[in-house]
């Protein structure tokens, strides 16, 4: 597994989520069906709109403290800079060929 920092959204410009986890698929797919109690179900945060993988855990969790220190705008334009419409990513992370 790939240590990843990750973004789920509710919708465009809604309700945002900063993690990091050490299987992506494995967490978003967590966050999609809502089978872990918390901040994202509680908002219904089902869409991946942005990943950043890294080469260790440390990395990675150094990265998201860093962002969850940004301002909401800077996260904005950290999606919309890679992601402009807001798909949800979670078809390139499993493979899948729909991007909803």
């Amino acid at each position: 597994m790939q240590p990843a920092v990750y973004i789920m959204a509710s919708k465009r410009n809604g309700t945002l989520y900063v993690g990091v986890t050490s299987n992506l698929t494995q967490r978003v797919w967590q966050h999609r069906e809502g089978v872990v109690a918390g901040f994202t179900q509680t908002h219904q945060l089902k869409r991946l709109v942005w990943y950043e993988q890294h080469e260790t855990m440390e990395s990675a969790i150094n990265r998201e403290k860093r962002l969850k220190n940004w301002l909401r705008q800077w996260k904005i334009n950290l999606i919309q800079k890679d992601n402009p419409q807001w798909h949800d990513l979670w078809p390139h992370i499993t493979g899948s060929a729909s991007d909803t």
